[in-house]
Protein backbone atom coordinates (compact mmCIF):
# COMPACT_ATOMS: atom_id res chain seq x y z
CA UNK A 1 0.00 0.00 0.00
CA UNK A 2 2.87 2.49 0.85
CA UNK A 3 4.54 1.70 -2.60
CA UNK A 4 1.51 2.42 -4.50
CA UNK A 5 1.18 5.88 -2.77
CA UNK A 6 4.85 6.39 -2.99
CA UNK A 7 4.23 5.66 -7.14
CA UNK A 8 1.30 7.99 -7.11
CA UNK A 9 2.79 10.66 -5.20
CA UNK A 10 5.78 10.34 -7.84
CA UNK A 11 3.52 10.45 -10.90
CA UNK A 12 1.53 13.36 -9.71
CA UNK A 13 4.92 15.09 -9.08
CA UNK A 14 5.93 14.25 -12.55
CA UNK A 15 2.91 15.41 -13.84
CA UNK A 16 2.82 18.76 -11.90
CA UNK A 17 6.16 19.74 -13.54
CA UNK A 18 5.51 20.42 -16.85
CA UNK A 19 2.70 23.00 -15.65
CA UNK A 20 5.39 24.44 -12.84
CA UNK A 21 7.78 24.90 -16.19
CA UNK A 22 4.93 26.90 -17.79
CA UNK A 23 3.61 28.90 -14.86
CA UNK A 24 7.08 29.93 -14.40
CA UNK A 25 7.28 31.13 -18.13
CA UNK A 26 4.59 32.80 -17.81
CA UNK A 27 5.70 34.57 -14.98
CA UNK A 28 8.95 35.14 -15.95
CA UNK A 29 8.25 35.59 -20.04
CA UNK A 30 9.34 33.93 -22.82
CA UNK A 31 12.70 34.73 -24.20
CA UNK A 32 12.17 35.22 -27.67
CA UNK A 33 9.97 37.87 -28.32
CA UNK A 34 10.65 41.98 -30.23
CA UNK A 35 14.44 41.12 -29.14
CA UNK A 36 16.58 38.49 -30.19
CA UNK A 37 18.48 37.43 -27.28
CA UNK A 38 22.15 37.54 -27.28
CA UNK A 39 24.96 35.71 -25.51
CA UNK A 40 26.92 38.06 -23.20
CA UNK A 41 29.99 35.21 -23.57
CA UNK A 42 30.29 35.32 -27.12
CA UNK A 43 29.79 39.16 -27.33
CA UNK A 44 33.53 40.21 -28.67
CA UNK A 45 33.58 37.58 -31.18
CA UNK A 46 30.15 37.77 -32.47
CA UNK A 47 28.40 40.92 -31.93
CA UNK A 48 30.25 43.98 -30.41
CA UNK A 49 28.50 46.24 -32.33
CA UNK A 50 25.61 45.73 -30.71
CA UNK A 51 26.96 45.60 -26.98
CA UNK A 52 28.29 48.79 -27.51
CA UNK A 53 25.43 50.40 -28.82
CA UNK A 54 23.17 48.49 -25.21
CA UNK A 55 26.21 49.36 -23.21
CA UNK A 56 26.78 53.44 -24.65
CA UNK A 57 22.84 54.36 -24.43
CA UNK A 58 21.60 51.72 -21.98
CA UNK A 59 23.87 50.08 -19.15
CA UNK A 60 25.80 53.57 -19.09
CA UNK A 61 28.25 54.07 -15.54
CA UNK A 62 25.14 56.08 -13.80
CA UNK A 63 23.32 52.63 -14.85
CA UNK A 64 25.68 49.80 -13.53
CA UNK A 65 26.27 52.27 -10.39
CA UNK A 66 22.51 52.28 -9.98
CA UNK A 67 22.18 55.82 -9.66
CA UNK A 68 19.86 56.91 -12.23
CA UNK A 69 18.77 55.94 -16.00
CA UNK A 70 20.07 56.67 -19.61
CA UNK A 71 16.74 56.90 -21.50
CA UNK A 72 14.52 56.60 -18.91
CA UNK A 73 14.03 54.98 -15.37
CA UNK A 74 16.90 53.17 -13.96
CA UNK A 75 14.99 49.98 -14.22
CA UNK A 76 13.76 50.53 -17.97
CA UNK A 77 17.65 50.54 -18.95
CA UNK A 78 18.32 47.34 -16.84
CA UNK A 79 15.15 45.80 -18.52
CA UNK A 80 16.43 46.94 -21.64
CA UNK A 81 19.86 45.09 -20.98
CA UNK A 82 19.04 42.12 -19.71
CA UNK A 83 16.17 41.42 -22.37
CA UNK A 84 18.69 41.51 -24.84
CA UNK A 85 21.53 39.98 -23.53
CA UNK A 86 19.92 37.83 -20.72
CA UNK A 87 23.34 36.74 -18.97
CA UNK A 88 25.17 40.04 -19.07
CA UNK A 89 27.04 39.71 -16.10
CA UNK A 90 28.13 43.15 -14.86
CA UNK A 91 23.62 43.94 -15.16
CA UNK A 92 23.00 41.30 -13.08
CA UNK A 93 25.43 42.08 -10.58
CA UNK A 94 23.51 45.60 -10.45
CA UNK A 95 20.24 44.28 -10.55
CA UNK A 96 21.26 42.55 -6.76
CA UNK A 97 22.56 45.62 -5.75
CA UNK A 98 19.46 48.22 -6.89
CA UNK A 99 17.07 45.15 -5.62
CA UNK A 100 19.02 45.21 -2.03
CA UNK A 101 19.43 48.45 -1.52
CA UNK A 102 15.51 49.49 -2.46
CA UNK A 103 14.57 46.49 -1.06
CA UNK A 104 12.20 45.66 -3.66
CA UNK A 105 11.22 42.49 -5.54
CA UNK A 106 10.02 44.53 -8.58
CA UNK A 107 11.99 47.90 -9.85
CA UNK A 108 9.90 50.65 -11.20
CA UNK A 109 10.66 50.58 -14.75
CA UNK A 110 11.79 46.62 -15.46
CA UNK A 111 8.87 44.46 -16.70
CA UNK A 112 9.23 41.31 -14.19
CA UNK A 113 10.21 40.86 -10.84
CA UNK A 114 13.59 40.95 -9.94
CA UNK A 115 14.18 36.93 -9.58
CA UNK A 116 12.99 36.45 -13.03
CA UNK A 117 15.78 38.44 -14.79
CA UNK A 118 18.36 35.95 -12.93
CA UNK A 119 15.73 32.83 -14.27
CA UNK A 120 15.42 34.11 -17.69
CA UNK A 121 19.41 34.45 -18.06
CA UNK A 122 20.03 30.89 -16.36
CA UNK A 123 16.80 29.24 -18.86
CA UNK A 124 18.61 31.09 -21.95
CA UNK A 125 22.04 30.10 -21.22
CA UNK A 126 21.91 27.18 -18.64
CA UNK A 127 25.74 26.64 -18.99
CA UNK A 128 26.65 29.71 -17.65
CA UNK A 129 28.60 29.31 -14.65
CA UNK A 130 28.86 32.96 -14.15
CA UNK A 131 24.97 33.47 -14.65
CA UNK A 132 24.52 30.93 -12.06
CA UNK A 133 26.61 32.38 -9.42
CA UNK A 134 24.36 35.79 -10.30
CA UNK A 135 21.42 33.68 -9.14
CA UNK A 136 22.60 32.35 -6.46
CA UNK A 137 24.24 35.96 -5.09
CA UNK A 138 20.67 37.04 -5.43
CA UNK A 139 19.18 34.18 -3.46
CA UNK A 140 21.55 34.40 -0.75
CA UNK A 141 20.35 38.34 -0.67
CA UNK A 142 17.18 37.23 -0.20
CA UNK A 143 17.82 34.55 2.16
CA UNK A 144 16.80 32.07 0.58
CA UNK A 145 20.34 30.02 1.26
CA UNK A 146 19.22 26.00 0.18
CA UNK A 147 18.51 27.37 -2.76
CA UNK A 148 21.32 29.63 -3.13
CA UNK A 149 23.92 26.56 -2.54
CA UNK A 150 22.24 24.66 -5.33
CA UNK A 151 23.33 27.20 -7.70
CA UNK A 152 26.77 27.57 -6.17
CA UNK A 153 26.84 24.04 -6.20
CA UNK A 154 25.97 24.19 -10.20
CA UNK A 155 28.02 27.38 -10.88
CA UNK A 156 31.28 25.22 -9.72
CA UNK A 157 30.25 22.60 -11.33
CA UNK A 158 30.46 24.74 -14.51
CA UNK A 159 33.47 26.07 -13.81
CA UNK A 160 35.52 23.83 -11.49
CA UNK A 161 38.97 25.85 -11.90
CA UNK A 162 37.35 29.24 -10.77
CA UNK A 163 39.01 30.14 -7.55
CA UNK A 164 35.86 32.12 -6.92
CA UNK A 165 33.10 29.55 -7.42
CA UNK A 166 35.28 27.57 -5.50
CA UNK A 167 35.29 30.10 -3.02
CA UNK A 168 31.35 30.64 -3.31
CA UNK A 169 30.35 27.28 -3.03
CA UNK A 170 33.46 26.59 0.12
CA UNK A 171 31.16 29.04 2.45
CA UNK A 172 27.70 27.81 1.14
CA UNK A 173 29.06 23.87 1.60
CA UNK A 174 30.30 25.73 5.56
CA UNK A 175 27.22 27.20 6.59
CA UNK A 176 25.35 24.08 5.91
CA UNK A 177 28.06 22.38 7.95
CA UNK A 178 29.52 20.42 5.71
CA UNK A 179 33.14 20.97 6.32
CA UNK A 180 34.68 18.16 4.38
CA UNK A 181 33.06 19.68 0.84
CA UNK A 182 33.91 23.27 2.71
CA UNK A 183 37.68 22.27 3.31
CA UNK A 184 37.96 20.61 0.31
CA UNK A 185 36.64 23.96 -2.54
CA UNK A 186 38.53 26.33 -0.13
CA UNK A 187 41.48 23.89 -1.21
CA UNK A 188 41.46 24.55 -4.93
CA UNK A 189 40.20 27.77 -4.53
CA UNK A 190 43.18 29.13 -2.30
CA UNK A 191 45.58 27.06 -4.58
CA UNK A 192 44.07 29.65 -7.40
CA UNK A 193 45.47 32.39 -5.39
CA UNK A 194 41.94 33.54 -4.20
CA UNK A 195 42.73 36.90 -2.09
CA UNK A 196 39.92 36.64 0.89
CA UNK A 197 41.19 34.42 3.57
CA UNK A 198 37.66 34.68 5.50
CA UNK A 199 37.16 30.70 4.25
CA UNK A 200 40.26 29.34 5.56
CA UNK A 201 39.64 31.27 8.68
CA UNK A 202 36.79 29.72 9.16
CA UNK A 203 38.00 26.10 8.81
CA UNK A 204 40.99 26.43 10.80
CA UNK A 205 38.45 27.63 13.85
CA UNK A 206 36.24 24.94 13.47
CA UNK A 207 39.14 22.39 13.30
CA UNK A 208 38.53 21.35 9.91
CA UNK A 209 41.36 23.05 7.80
CA UNK A 210 43.14 19.99 5.85
CA UNK A 211 45.64 21.40 3.21
CA UNK A 212 46.41 17.54 2.27
CA UNK A 213 43.67 17.49 -0.41
CA UNK A 214 45.01 20.74 -2.03
CA UNK A 215 45.43 19.83 -5.92
CA UNK A 216 48.35 20.55 -7.36
CA UNK A 217 49.35 24.20 -8.14
CA UNK A 218 47.68 25.39 -11.78
CA UNK A 219 51.03 25.57 -13.25
CA UNK A 220 51.73 21.76 -12.99
CA UNK A 221 48.19 20.98 -14.44
CA UNK A 222 47.75 19.34 -17.69
CA UNK A 223 45.53 22.63 -19.38
CA UNK A 224 44.82 26.23 -18.26
CA UNK A 225 42.28 26.75 -16.07
CA UNK A 226 38.74 27.21 -18.04
CA UNK A 227 37.68 30.96 -17.42
CA UNK A 228 41.32 32.36 -17.50
CA UNK A 229 41.68 30.61 -21.03
CA UNK A 230 37.96 31.70 -21.92
CA UNK A 231 38.89 35.83 -20.80
CA UNK A 232 39.84 37.03 -24.10
CA UNK A 233 36.66 35.66 -25.67
CA UNK A 234 34.12 37.32 -23.63
CA UNK A 235 33.82 40.27 -21.38
CA UNK A 236 34.88 40.09 -17.87
CA UNK A 237 32.37 40.51 -15.48
CA UNK A 238 33.56 41.90 -11.64
CA UNK A 239 34.67 39.60 -9.72
CA UNK A 240 32.11 39.46 -6.51
CA UNK A 241 32.48 36.92 -3.52
CA UNK A 242 29.22 36.05 -1.56
CA UNK A 243 30.16 38.49 1.21
CA UNK A 244 33.43 40.13 2.91
CA UNK A 245 34.30 36.74 4.32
Amino acid sequence: MNALIAMLCAALLLAAAPARAAEKESVCGPLRGIYNPRDYRRAAAEFPDLLYLVEIGHFTSNVERGIRGSTGPLGSDLNYTLTTIPNHARALQTLIMVAARDKSVQIFGMVYPVECYFERAVRFVPDDGIAQSAYANYLQSVGRFDEARARFIEAARLMPDSPLANYNVGLAYFKHKDYALANLHAQRAYARNFPLPGLKHMLVEAGKWDPSVAPPPPAEQDEPPADAASADKQPAPPATATGKE
